[in-house]
This record gives structure tokens, C-alpha cells and sequence, in this order.
């Protein structure tokens, strides 16, 4: 298949760009999902969101690398108030994310070129801990940063984080995607799962709300799964998943709403 075509996973039948982006366009929110070390993936996130920029004026971009206390600084990066090499160091680039910085820079570039507001999606690391340790309950009101509880886990998601994270490999604790051993790490991906959705939600939901679209990491976005079916649980009904499609990899049924081939590596 050419580098830049579109196709249903679930059928394997062509789809036509224009007609994905218009589809898009239309929804509350678009999840557009990356492997983070992947430049291809980014550049594709970038024209996506600048053919939905072409259908609509009115977007906001989402970021799965920012935590949501960064959002001023992320704004004024948008207003143009800083360069570069600050705009890195108050974010706490080395510190929240750490992949090669140049790899999104062409996405902020792009929000700060059409004055599109950015806003981080992530909680604080140490709340994903403390969920994955002792349970949404234990965490007191005022450390939950606006979050709510994450609607379970359905045993399709467990099944799917237990064999994307090696399954029941020698001396693993875990036995099974059922075990109670494996209870920490779902916890802890779904409080990742539940921030994304709470931060998009609360601007999807909004009155007049515009176009969010969120740049995160595929495997929360996978089936729909994760942030997808967070989103559902908080009233976004419309929600777009596209990802990247790696030149050899299984399509895998209804992985996504539509995928787009990527270029072969070099």
C-alpha cells in the first residue's frame, strides 16, 4: 500500500483522505495515537491537524507529554513569548517526558503558527503511582487533581495490557490478565487513561466547545480501550481514533477508526 493512504482495519477497504478528515471534523475529539520515538508518526499528527484546521477553525491541541499545572507555559509558547531553549526548560522537558524534544517541535511550531491553544493532558507521575499502589480510594480529594474514578477495566482491556507487556513471561508475578497481581499495573495505566479523558472532556463538553484534538501514545488509544472508553464513561460519544500504520503490521480488526499507512523505514 502507498505511504499516505488511508484504510478501514476492519475491512481493509481504501479510504480517501478528504473523507477522513471531514469525518473527523465533525466529531468532539480526535485521539491521534504515536509510538513516542517515531518522527513519522509525529510529522503525520502534524498534517492531520492541519487538514482538520482546514475544516475548522476553532481547535485546541491536547498533549499527553504535559502535565495540566504547564498549560500557562504552554500558552505562552502559543503567544510567542518565548524561544525555544526556554520554552524546554520551563516545561521540565528532561523531566516530564525526556524523548528527543525535537521529534514534537514541528507540532508546537504548528500551534504557535495558527495561535492553537495547547494543553497538557497528564496528571503528576506520582498520582499513577499512588492509584497503581493503594487504589483510587486511598488518594485524598484535594491530591486527585480534578480527576474522577476511572470506570473499570473491561476483561478485553486486561487481556490486551497483559499481552502487550509480555504476557505470562518466566517469573512474572502475574499469571493472567485475571490475576489480582496484575491489578496495580491496570490501575495505574487507567488513571493515565482517565486524566487524558478528564482534560479533554472538560473542553469537548464545554458550551461552544471546540475540536480537541489529543496527541497521545497508541496504547492508550488501542480498541478504544483506554482513553476512548473514558471518554464514553464522562458523555464524549464522538470521538475519532486514528493512528499510524507500520508497513508489515497486522491491521488488527477495530483497532481504530482509520488507518494511515506510513512511509517504509529507512
Amino acid at each position: 500500500m502507498k505511504s499516505g493512504n488511508w484504510f478501514d482495519p476492519r475491512t481493509g477497504a481504501a479510504l480517501h483522505h478528504h473523507d477522513v478528515i471531514a469525518q473527523a471534523a465533525q466529531a468532539q475529539a480526535v485521539l491521534l495515537g504515536e509510538q513516542h520515538d517515531k518522527a513519522e508518526n509525529h510529522r503525520w499528527q502534524m498534517h492531520v491537524a492541519a487538514g482538520l484546521l482546514a475544516l475548522r477553525s476553532d481547535l485546541v491541541m491536547g498533549f499527553e507529554m504535559f502535565p495540566k499545572r504547564l498549560n500557562p507555559v504552554l500558552q505562552d509558547w502559543v503567544d510567542g513569548k518565548i524561544a525555544e531553549p526556554e520554552f524546554a526548560e520551563r516545561v521540565e522537558w528532561g523531566t516530564v517526558w525526556g524523548f528527543d524534544i525535537s521529534l514534537y517541535m514541528p507540532l508546537f511550531h504548528f500551534c504557535r503558527d495558527f495561535g492553537i491553544p495547547m494543553l497538557g493532558l497528564n496528571c503528576r507521575r506520582g498520582l499513577v503511582t499512588e492509584v497503581g499502589k493503594e487504589g483510587w480510594d486511598a488518594i485524598p480529594e484535594p491530591d486527585r487533581e480534578g480527576l474522577t474514578q476511572a470506570a473499570p477495566a473491561s476483561a478485553a482491556y486486561r487481556k490486551y495490557l497483559f499481552d502487550i507487556t509480555g504476557g505470562a513471561f518466566p517469573n512474572r508475578k502475574a499469571t493472567s490478565p485475571e490475576d489480582p497481581q496484575f491489578d496495580r499495573f491496570v490501575r495505574a495505566q487507567q488513571t493515565w487513561d482517565r486524566a487524558f479523558a478528564c482534560r479533554i472532556a472538560e473542553i469537548a463538553l464545554s458550551s461552544s466547545a471546540p475540536l480537541v484534538i489529543g496527541i497521545i501514545g497508541r496504547g492508550h488509544l488501542e480498541h478504544r480501550y483506554g482513553t476512548p472508553s473514558q471518554l464514553v464513561d464522562q458523555g464524549v460519544n464522538n470521538c475519532r481514533v486514528l493512528l499510524p500504520h507500520a508497513e508489515g503490521a497486522e491491521p488488527m480488526g477495530d483497532i481504530a477508526d482509520a488507518l494511515c499507512q506510513m512511509p517504509a523505514a529507512s
